[in-house]
């Protein structure tokens, strides 16, 4: 991993990807009267290479966010046609942005893993018959009716602002 500092100009140290992970890990949340109170942003890219950004329901689970949407969505038709992507989501102490590529998930257990993540968080997903999408009582009308396919964004870099003192911005690599 290749770690960018920055704020070193403003003599601030690099940010800790370790402590990131583990408030992500933790599903760490900004207080709900903060600033940055918790909303999680999916960008993909438009056929004419002009961004899309749409608040999503992701997870982050295993070192990887997770997103689900219908086929026929544009977040859904952009990453059929250009997975690269970012994610962007406040913690505690700190607003991260994380880019790589959507790559759809159809492999029964993990699809079954991820809808009883969110299932966990309190909306009520579950495999649909093939185990290869997921359904649920309810969506965002925008998907369109289910199954919804599930997504997994592996990182390739992310950018860390950090506001606990000392502070810090940082880039990583991955």
């Amino acid at each position: 991993m290749e770690t960018i500092n920055l704020g070193e100009a403003e003599g601030l140290p690099p940010v800790d990807w370790a402590a990131v992970v583990e408030k992500l890990d933790a599903g760490s949340a900004p207080r709900p009267e903060a600033h940055n109170s918790r909303t999680t942003w999916l960008c993909t890219l438009n056929e004419d290479g002009s961004p899309h950004v749409t608040a999503v329901g992701a997870l982050w689970v295993d070192g990887a966010f997770w997103f689900q949407t219908g086929a026929d969505t544009r977040k859904g038709r952009n990453v059929a046609r250009d997975p690269r992507c970012s994610v962007a989501v406040s913690i505690s102490d700190a607003d991260v942005v994380i880019e790589g590529d959507a790559a759809r998930v159809t492999e029964p257990g993990a699809v079954a893993r991820l809808a009883k993540a969110w299932a966990d968080q309190g909306w009520p997903a579950e495999p649909d018959e093939t185990g290869s999408g997921i359904t649920a009582p309810f969506n965002a009308p925008a998907l369109g009716p289910p199954p919804w396919n599930v997504y997994r964004i592996e990182p390739r870099s992310a950018t860390v602002a950090w506001a606990a003192e000392p502070g810090g911005l940082t880039r990583f690599r991955f």
